[in-house]
């Protein structure tokens, strides 16, 4: 609601506040600063938004990502010119890539302090280069341009931003002295032409998205090339939503195809009527299993799948039938070897495909190598004494219950949990940002996470990505759905253990795994969570289920080696190369 305006930077910045509450947006994520000041005032005054506060920018842009990736739905960041905007950058090319819709309100100043050498005043204009859905810059707060201006261009923002692909859009909003509410009235005739719009919660402009939906003749020939296929592989990346990811699930049960599922979809492994292959990424490791996937038609949902593998293969193997289906128009293909894109509502194009296809029984060459490499996983990991990458990741995904989230960081814990972590319980929200697979921002943006999908969230992230984004454990204090954060401290960067570079020893160490010396507690304590380091399974699974059951953040600090780490992978990759083929990778 707009409250009385003390003078005409206070007016304009409630009508932007208010304008996109009227499209649900309620989150304002506020990074403190001067020439922000009336978006931060019409932000706090506003009766109904809800704000939130970071000790950082990079802290704040990834905390706003993680609610919005939860939510499907934007938060808006606001904050002061200068560096406070760039700082923004690295949360909005994750946002960008992986279509997740955001608001940057960054303040400026006027033009005539740009290229004056002004202090805190830097080219905005066109800061996120081609990594915004929109931008736009708005002219300094003037009686001399009509308030619909303002009005619609909110309007166009938020729907830039949520319409596939979504993704952030940027308003710049340049402001002259006084910034603060200080009493320099605006003419009530000013606001004549929007007394419409005052009284009522609707935009003023509203937007109707339209929906592609495959027609039943295109429906019925693609079912019928699909029956002609000898073998139907479906393979699942991330999709946004559980109403897609059920779809899904559902085409699959009625259809009786095996399917590779990445750990971000939200796959869980509880329905025994979905023939889901869960070792698939190991299994493509061996020549037997590549021969049985040679000729298969893959029908591909959602983002690329994060297993190495599967590119590898289907780059060096092209399907010849490939067809990736998603509701936006972006390329998917870095191994080009996709057939057909089809734009469509994921869920809408499931439901439609399943009434026209024709049941086929599962494979059991897929079945009985699935349940060989799954043995071996099993028996593997139960023979380990010592605590290990690979068993945090099947432990925690076979305990965390359902309705809450899972939040990976990048390197190696999305991987291992692709790998080895099997989702028992339903449903789980999974997070990750995949879109530039960076390390940075992981506490803040499972912060966020937790936020979005009001439910408490367990997340795995590296000890680099922990000191990378220390200043966000303040957001994790301050979160009131629980956060587990476990770390795993390798001392240093344990992915590049994987890499050939590992072999030079004399500049791996100090240039590539970096190693640190450091634990956790006192960053904890600083932060006034608690925290607990564990070195053996029994004990981690002891403390993980005990900070399951209560309301208090938690710090899981996972002590392990990192060469070690990088054995043992190696050793179980080889054994399951060795019980399906007996074959070399």
């Amino acid at each position: 609601m707009i409250r009385n305006p003390a003078n005409i930077n206070d007016f304009w910045a409630s009508l932007i506040v208010d304008e996109l509450f009227r499209h649900g947006v309620k989150v304002f994520c506020i990074s403190p600063g001067s020439r922000s000041t009336p978006l931060t005032v019409a932000a706090a005054a506003h009766d109904r938004t809800e704000t939130q506060i970071a000790l950082d920018e990079r802290g704040s842009a990834f905390y706003a990502l993680g609610y919005a990736r939860a939510t499907n739905h934007p938060a808006v960041l606001i904050c002061t010119s200068g560096t406070a905007t760039a700082n923004y950058f690295p949360a909005v090319v994750e946002a960008y890539q992986s279509r997740i819709p955001l608001i940057i309100l960054s303040a400026d100043r006027p033009p005539e302090l740009r290229d004056t050498g002004a202090n805190q005043t830097i080219d905005q204009v066109g800061i996120y280069g081609s990594y915004v859905n929109w931008a736009i810059d708005l002219p300094v707060p003037d009686t001399a341009i009509k308030p619909e201006f303002v009005l619609s261009s909110v309007d166009h923002a938020v729907y830039r931003s949520i319409r596939p692909p979504a993704g952030p859009v940027h308003i710049n909003c340049m402001f002259r002295e006084p910034l603060e509410p200080q009493s320099v009235p605006v003419n009530a005739d000013y606001v004549n032409s929007i007394t419409v719009w005052s009284p009522h919660q609707e935009p003023w402009t509203r937007y109707t998205q339209s929906a592609s939906i495959l027609s039943e003749t295109e429906l019925r020939a693609l079912a019928t090339e699909l029956d002609s296929s000898e073998k139907t592989l479906l393979t699942v990346g991330r999709t946004g939503n559980h109403t897609t990811l059920t779809a899904i699930a559902d085409l699959a049960r009625a259809t009786g195809w095996p399917v590779f599922a990445d750990i971000t979809s939200g796959w869980h492994s509880g329905d025994d009527r979905i023939f889901t292959i869960h070792w698939y990424d190991q299994l493509l490791a061996t020549e037997s299993f590549k021969k049985l996937l040679a000729g298969c038609r893959i029908l591909h949902f959602g983002d690329p799948l994060t297993s190495k593998r599967f590119l590898q293969f289907i780059t060096a193997n092209p399907p010849g039938h490939y067809i990736h289906i998603h509701d936006h128009s972006r390329r998917q293909d870095p191994a080009h070897s996709i057939t057909r894109r089809i734009e469509t509502d994921i869920a809408a194009f499931c439901s439609g495909l399943k009434r026209l296809i024709k049941r086929s029984e599962p494979d059991s060459e897929f079945n009985i190598f699935n349940e060989r490499a799954g043995k071996v996983v099993e028996d593997f990991i139960e023979q380990l004494t010592d605590i290990s990458e690979i068993a945090i990741a099947k432990m925690i995904a076979a305990t965390l219950p359902g309705g809450q989230g899972l939040f990976l960081g990048n390197s190696m814990p999305v991987r291992d949990f692709d790998m080895f972590g099997r989702l028992k319980n339903y449903p789980i929200r999974v997070g990750a940002n995949r879109g530039a697979s960076g390390i940075d921002g992981s506490v803040a943006s499972a912060a966020g996470f937790a936020k979005g999908i009001s439910a408490p969230v367990t997340a795995v992230i590296g000890d680099l990505a922990f000191l990378h984004d220390l200043n966000s454990l303040d957001l994790i204090r301050k979160s009131k759905h629980r956060v587990i954060l476990v770390v795993i401290n390798n001392n240093g960067g344990g992915i590049f253990s994987f890499l050939p570079i590992a072999g030079y020893k004399e500049v791996f160490e100090p240039y590539f795994a970096t190693p640190h010396n450091l634990h956790f507690r006192s960053a904890a304590e600083l932060f006034g969570i608690n925290h607990t380091k564990v070195t053996d399974p029994a004990n981690f699974l002891s403390e993980y289920r005990q900070g399951l059951k209560q309301e208090n953040h938690y710090i899981i600090e996972v002590i392990t080696d990192r060469e070690e780490n990088y054995a043992l992978h190696r050793k179980l990759l080889d054994r399951i190369i060795t019980e399906t083929d007996g074959g070399k990778e």
